[in-house]
């Protein structure tokens, strides 16, 4: 069995996230391209739910283009107020995703 303790994306799957917290972090990653080590940012939710089943996990992305999509929501921690749905195409430095936020229903 694999313990999977993140969120991974699968190309033209939407997926169905909500966020309780988040941070940026440094962390040390190697260049794919020149194999030598440098320092990235990455933006790193907690995930209570994926696709509607409770979880305890994290999503990160070091893309900087996915990460200011949601920028707008980290200041006052807004996207708690959404599920986020994200869809992943494409590979590599030609990799996009579309991106909806949907509001959580009024209890």
């Amino acid at each position: 069995m694999v313990l999977e303790n993140y969120v991974r994306l699968v190309n033209n799957v939407p997926t169905r996230l909500h966020f309780r917290d988040h941070s940026i972090e440094s962390r040390t990653i190697v260049d794919p391209d020149s194999g030598k080590p440098g320092i990235r940012k990455v933006l790193t939710f907690q995930v209570d739910r994926v696709d509607g089943r409770e979880v305890f996990t994290t999503f990160s992305t070091m893309a900087e283009k996915l990460a200011n999509t949601f920028q707008p929501y980290l200041g006052d921690k807004s996207y708690r107020n959404f599920e986020i749905m994200i869809t992943q195409a494409g590979d590599g430095y030609m990799r996009r995703w579309a991106v909806q936020f949907v509001p959580l229903a009024k209890v």
